[in-house]
């Protein structure tokens, strides 16, 4: 039987040139030397330089990436501790409750999210600036990295860590010593995942950015509604770089973590 037909290779082919067909001709024009976004006049450089010199974009990208960092870095613990005690914990009363918790940001609209939030810092009395949008992201990219993790916890040999338990280690210092180095890649994506998704969030930051804290993503949306500039393709293409690097060094990482699996699983059995 035929894997593949004309067919099939002709709507991969379409569906994959509607996807990344206009992500290439943006990166095509942020080296376009004129003013105009959709008329070639020659290869130029000259926006990346320009866009080195744009205070209100590099302001923007230090925000971003500050917001990036930090909520990434506490989701990753949260949502490992999150993903623990779901594959750990077993049974236990509420756990429905705390599994749906954890979950509801995967499906919940990001509209609904940022505006409950929104309300939330209003009604708490909090100004709205880089702290809130970085809790507003750890919400969010929490749940990801949970799942990540948990996928990982579940087809964990529970028998290592009950062997470092039998030598005298206490279950933190067998979690840290055995349990986290093994599932540190699985960490590591979820880590980069969240990051991710931090880094190009639109429609939560603002909801609970301030005027003191501008995104980049709402930084780009606002110019782009007074006209695309080549700055922006320049800016956009910066950023889908740094996207494409995240999303690689995750999937190296995933495939390294598998690869070990595979390893470990065949010393078991010899």
């Amino acid at each position: 039987m035929r894997r593949f037909s004309w067919f099939n290779v002709t709507s991969l082919t379409l569906g994959f040139a509607f996807l990344y067909l206009p992500m290439v001709i943006l990166v095509i024009y942020s080296f376009n030397a004129s003013k105009l976004v959709t008329v070639w006049a020659g290869f130029s450089t000259r926006w990346y330089g320009s866009l080195i010199q744009n205070d209100a974009f590099l302001a923007a990208a230090w925000v971003t990436l500050r917001v990036a960092v930090l909520s990434s870095t506490i989701a990753t613990v949260l949502g490992t501790m999150a993903a623990y005690v779901m594959v750990r914990a077993g049974r236990f009363h509420g756990r429905t409750l705390f599994a749906g918790m954890i979950y509801a940001p995967l499906v919940m609209p990001e509209v609904i999210t940022g505006l409950s939030l929104l309300l939330f810092f209003i009604a708490i009395g909090m100004d709205r600036g880089i702290f809130t949008i970085v809790l507003a992201h750890t919400t969010f990219s929490m749940c990801y990295v949970s799942v990540v993790v948990s996928a990982r916890l579940v087809s964990f040999d529970r028998s290592l860590e009950e062997a470092a338990l039998d030598l005298g280690c206490n279950p933190l210092r067998a979690f840290l010593l055995v349990t986290l180095p093994i599932i540190a890649p699985a960490v590591i994506s979820g880590w980069l995942l969240a990051f991710t998704l931090s880094l190009d969030d639109l429609v939560i930051a603002s909801f609970t950015a301030g005027p003191s804290a501008t995104t980049l993503p709402i930084r780009i949306f606002s110019a782009v509604r007074l006209g695309v500039s080549p700055e922006i393709n320049a800016l956009s293409t910066i950023m889908i770089a740094i996207v494409t690097v995240g999303v690689i060094a995750a999937s190296l990482i995933t495939k390294r973590g598998a690869l070990q699996r595979q390893k470990e699983e065949q010393e078991a059995d010899q």
